[in-house]
């Protein structure tokens, strides 16, 4: 990547080279810190024989309150050129996952997609991202990526600027989630129940945000027909080094908070939901950036 870099929001404009990082800390090539079959997404995720999960390093988004602290720091991960990742995609397959999925790769899009372009893994293509992502980088993507699992994180502007430094987070957000489903449109099963296309907006309940939750679902419920798009509402939230000057995220959620969203969005429209346990939380749901399935 020799020009200067405007794939993502940021559009920070880094000429990206080994000595010169984006915004995103990552210079021209892929940089991928785990690559193994994972059960831990949603039913029609992960199924009975995983889903095929790639973790890339670095982010422009770069949450205070991430769980992904060697990824966001860019502290794991090994450089790979394309013709390596389509090897990883194909490994993964053949250990039989029902999908590839493809972990916050956004800053790495033009890649990613000269990965897929001419590929036929034969199994659909998630593109499971923050959501902060440029309408014009998700285009690359289009008819390559068959499920998107973005996480809308904010709609409340002052939180965003407080977690991520990003106040456009929700109007990027929102219009990302709206081209994804552009795209793909509403969601597709097998007989299984397994998604082999569609929309899955996820998001992560955080300590004393309710009201950013009510949110989030007041938004998608308003912006999508019902059924057309799947909504995870996620209580796994665990303080991983939180900064001292945020003291509201070094507890977890709490049974009454996570109960109280969940009576919310049961009482909205959205018809098509996956909750989760909060006893999902904790350092054990983090996978280790081990380099497994990574290096030849």
């Amino acid at each position: 990547m020799n020009e200067a870099c405007f794939i993502c929001p940021r559009r920070c404009g880094v000429s990206r080279t080994h000595d010169h990082l984006g915004v995103c800390g990552q210079g021209p090539l892929p940089v991928v810190a785990r690559a193994a079959p994972h059960f831990g997404e949603e039913p029609c995720i992960s199924g009975s024989r995983g889903s095929g999960t790639v973790f890339f390093s670095g982010c422009a988004l770069r949450c205070k309150f991430c769980q992904n602290i060697p990824l966001r720091d860019n502290l794991a991960g090994v450089p790979v050129d394309v013709p390596r990742l389509r090897r990883i995609f194909l490994s993964l397959r053949d250990q039989g996952v029902h999908n590839l999925n493809l972990v916050t790769a956004s800053h790495f899009t033009p890649a990613v997609a000269e990965a897929l372009t001419g590929f036929d893994p034969g199994i659909p293509v998630a593109w499971n991202s923050s959501a902060y992502e440029s309408v014009s980088s998700l285009r690359m993507l289009r008819g390559l990526v068959r499920i998107y699992m973005p996480d809308m994180k904010f709609a409340i502007p002052s939180l965003s600027i407080r977690y991520a430094h990003a106040p456009d987070y929700p109007a990027v957000a929102t219009e990302a989630i709206q081209e994804m489903f552009r795209q793909v449109g509403p969601p597709v099963f097998d007989e299984d129940g397994m998604l082999l296309s569609g929309v899955l907006i996820r998001h992560l309940v955080l300590p004393g945000q309710l009201e950013n939750t009510r949110c989030v679902i007041d938004w998608v419920a308003d912006a999508f027909p019902p059924g057309s798009v799947l909504f995870s509402l996620m209580s796994q939230y665990t303080p991983c080094s939180p900064p001292a000057d945020l003291p509201e995220l070094s507890r977890p959620l709490s049974r009454e908070e996570y109960e109280d969203c969940l009576h919310y969005l049961s009482v909205s429209s959205l018809s098509q939901t996956y909750v989760q346990e909060l006893s999902s939380a904790g350092p054990d749901a983090i996978p280790a950036f081990d380099l497994t399935g990574v290096l030849p």
